[in-house]
């Protein structure tokens, strides 16, 4: 849609959504580890795919669990994001304190990560645990207004609850695709250890059914991550505007974020979406509006300008 967002957007249906889309979120994920475990446990013997499904649902919860109790400190981990002490970058600390005080949340946690590269994101499973992380190349190289509208962006994430949907499927799409490759690479390793049901069609199907799951259910996870990313952003923009009155300062940002070509080092394809803007800096391709992790700068741009 090209139509700019309306600048006015309620808190309170945002994280009505959100919360209804966690635990749509957690089922669909498990719903896909659960139809790779059948198959799977099919292609192993005939009968196994519903021994398989029960321990299959027990892995796929306790990633969950671990990722709504833990995966804040694991993508800060992987992040290589250290904790700014109060007396450190006294300017980011008096534009978070300033911020949340009309968003109405808690002060999160404050981290950096020593990378030139312009870029944040904010973590944690609800304001209360929350985490904003910006990079070395964030506070050189943004303004006061721009910063500003940087970090009232990704306030705006924690105050949505949005941070929790999108911890939670970073840690799960990981989960699943590591589930196919385990899955692919058994294949792979039996060989033809399964001469018996190749001998009949059922035991065909199987091993055909099996190869397409393990092959496009890690796509269909992606899929659904960047579909959930892209929203939020957009959301967050707007929200983030409502927060700073001053639409200019988070599009001068964007700006500047987009013609930094400079990669972020500490990111992957697991905690891009995250981030405010994309950090990896993939080169433009074909199918780009079903693979990005954000919504196009210049559309982002776009809507905000029409607030102003």
């Amino acid at each position: 849609m090209s139509a700019p967002l309306a600048p006015h957007v309620n808190l309170y249906d945002a994280i009505a959504a959100n919360r209804a889309r966690t635990v749509a979120l957690i089922v669909a994920f498990c719903g896909i580890v659960a139809a790779l475990a059948y198959v799977f446990g099919e292609y192993l013997a005939p009968g196994g795919g519903i021994a398989l499904v029960p321990l299959s649902l027990i892995v796929s919860g306790g990633s969950a669990f671990v990722s709504y109790f833990a995966g804040d400190k694991i993508v800060l981990a992987q992040s290589a994001a250290r904790e700014i002490g109060p007396d450190e970058e006294k300017v980011l600390h008096n534009v978070v304190e300033s911020l949340v005080l009309g968003l109405g949340i808690p002060v999160p946690r404050l981290y950096l990560i020593d990378d030139s590269a312009p870029n944040a994101f904010a973590t944690g499973r609800d304001p209360k645990h929350a985490s904003v992380a910006v990079t070395r190349g964030l506070l050189d190289k943004l303004d006061r207004s721009e910063l500003e509208g940087v970090i009232a962006h990704e306030l705006s994430h924690i105050g949505n609850r949005d941070i929790r949907v999108m911890l939670l499927v970073t840690v799960l799409v990981g989960m699943v695709a590591l589930l196919a490759d385990w899955m692919l690479r058994s294949m792979a390793w039996s060989g033809g250890g399964r001469r018996r049901s190749r001998e009949n069609g059922g035991g065909g199907i199987i091993i055909v059914l099996a190869l397409v799951l393990a092959l496009l259910t890690p796509i269909i996870a992606t899929l659904i991550q960047l579909a959930v990313s892209r929203q939020r952003e957009y959301l967050a923009d707007a929200s983030g505007v409502l927060l700073t009155r001053y639409p200019a300062g988070l599009a001068g940002a964007l700006r500047k974020i987009d013609a930094d070509q400079e990669p972020l080092e500490v990111a992957n394809k697991a905690t891009a979406s995250l981030y405010v803007a994309n950090p990896l800096k993939d080169r433009r391709a074909l199918f780009d509006g079903l693979f990005n992790t954000h919504p196009p700068i210049a559309e982002r741009i776009k809507r905000l300008e029409a607030m102003g």
